[in-house]
């Protein structure tokens, strides 16, 4: 006879038990440490943190990039400055690379728990599911956010040391003082993040779904290349406007003589929009879900 855990019978008499407090189960700390200690959040740390070098020593073994027909792109000015490196950084890795730590991360996080079969054991706990749910959702966004970060942190480090501190190059003309095109790559980072929770949101509720981590994280990796697939069929038209890919790059704007945020903010607003739906998808179909495993 297989083993259930009842929403209902989570939340009545259990939480009722003296000393019993359901905010003090599952700390956020605790499923940090957790979540810290796995292999998988190693192995995206080091590729994330050698990302850099590997250019580096790209442009090294090549030669100076140069531009191409005429046209200068921003991996033409990656070996200006430090904070040049810094912008083709993040432009080469925000298309995919980024999406793999999202998607791993969310995707991961609820599945993972059902595969080695102590999901019904936390629940039993009892560890509330809207709690266990929003410590997990906390965390993996987090540990996102901190890969988003990683890897312009490291890049400006090791592009300042390989090609020195100066101003950001604009490919189209122009110049931004190295301080405030920290602060801008800062912008960037961050937009970059929100549209990234798109694919934390599809993971997120895959792995609420399904008892295979793989699948969770597979399903949202190829639904967000889907949907950069759909922006690059220019047949739809504006219909492109609400694909949370058709913004991705909107962070160019920021990187401007002049700050521009018209793409940032709707493509804030597209990204957000889809992520609550998700997570709420995610939570409602949690709550109601009979957990075997």
């Amino acid at each position: 006879m297989s083993a259930v855990v009842n929403t209902g019978e989570l939340n009545t008499g259990e939480s009722s038990a003296p000393g019993y407090r359901a905010r003090h189960t599952l700390p956020l700390r605790v499923e940090a440490v957790r979540q810290l200690r796995r292999r998988r959040t190693i192995v995206v740390g080091a590729v994330l943190a050698a990302l850099p070098f590997v250019l580096i020593a790209a442009f090294a073994i090549g030669g100076q990039p140069a531009g191409r027909n005429g046209r200068v792109t921003l991996i033409d000015t990656a070996t200006a400055s430090g904070v040049n490196f810094t912008a083709t950084c993040v432009f080469v890795s925000a298309g995919f690379l980024l999406v793999v730590p999202v998607a791993l991360f969310c995707g991961d996080t609820v599945a993972s728990e059902a595969g080695w079969s102590s999901l019904r054991y936390l629940l039993a706990a009892p560890v509330p599911r809207t709690r266990l749910l929003v410590s997990k959702l906390t965390v993996a966004l987090a540990f996102s956010a901190a890969a988003m970060v990683l890897l312009p942190v490291v890049a400006l480090a090791a592009g300042t040391a390989a090609y020195g501190w100066g101003p950001l190059q604009i490919p189209t003309g122009g110049a931004l003082p190295g301080t405030t095109a920290v602060g801008r790559l800062a912008i960037v980072v961050a937009f970059v993040f929100v549209g990234q929770l798109v694919t934390a949101g599809l993971a997120f509720w895959l792995s609420t779904v399904t008892d295979a981590p793989l699948g969770a994280v597979g399903g949202a990796v190829g639904l967000t290349i889907v949907g950069n697939v759909l922006d690059a069929v220019t047949a739809l038209g504006h219909w492109r406007d609400f694909l949370p890919a058709h913004w991705q790059f909107a962070w160019a704007d920021a990187l401007q003589p002049r700050l521009e945020w018209g793409g940032m903010v709707k493509g804030t607003a597209v990204s957000v929009a889809y992520a609550l739906v998700l997570f709420a998808l995610a939570f409602r179909h949690f709550r109601g879900k009979d957990v075997v495993s």
